[in-house]
């Protein structure tokens, strides 16, 4: 199970937290605690990951804090800032009606309702009101994850219809 597609990508580890090798982690889940239900993580970036068995975490707001084993001090912690935290696929629930993991999403060809090809999904963003496509074509567009812009999402023909316009 290495390929990207068997994984999950659900927050980034945005800061070390303390000095005992804590780290504060940005989930990227509606629910902040979804990643508080896996024993391990694989962390990491640019197909350079690592599992790392989580040794306890909690809850801080609108992020979490966790220890994994082996990071044991602030520096350590440190070096981890800006990596992603993956979960396998498996360990997850299947998404309810017009919900899609972020990872189903990258790679899908976006077209608006006249036809044109903006691209494809490069990746997607949170910007706080909501989340974000980030569509590269011929030029780069961030298209609001919001039914007012995203009309059918067709993961078997690999497709996303938006009211989007080429010049937007």
């Amino acid at each position: 199970m290495n390929q990207s597609s068997d994984w999950v990508v659900m927050g980034r580890i945005a800061a070390p937290f303390g000095i005992k090798g804590w780290v504060k982690v940005q989930p990227y889940s509606e629910d902040p605690d979804a990643l508080m239900d896996f024993e391990s993580w694989r962390v990491g970036r640019d197909g350079q990951q690592r599992h790392y068995s989580v040794e306890a975490v909690q809850d801080h707001g609108k992020a979490l804090v966790a220890k994994l084993a082996g990071i044991d001090d602030r520096d350590t912690a440190y070096a981890l800032r800006g990596q992603e935290i993956s979960v396998a696929k498996s360990a997850l629930p299947p998404p309810g009606e017009n919900e899609f993991y972020w990872s189903d999403l990258i790679g899908l060809k976006v077209v608006n309702r006249e036809g044109v090809e903006l691209g494809t999904v490069d990746s997607l963003m949170e910007s706080g009101a909501n989340d974000l496509l980030v569509v590269k074509g011929t030029r780069e567009h961030l298209i609001p994850f919001v039914a007012a812009f995203v009309g059918k999402v067709d993961q078997t023909g690999r497709t996303i219809e938006v009211d989007w316009g080429e010049d937007y």
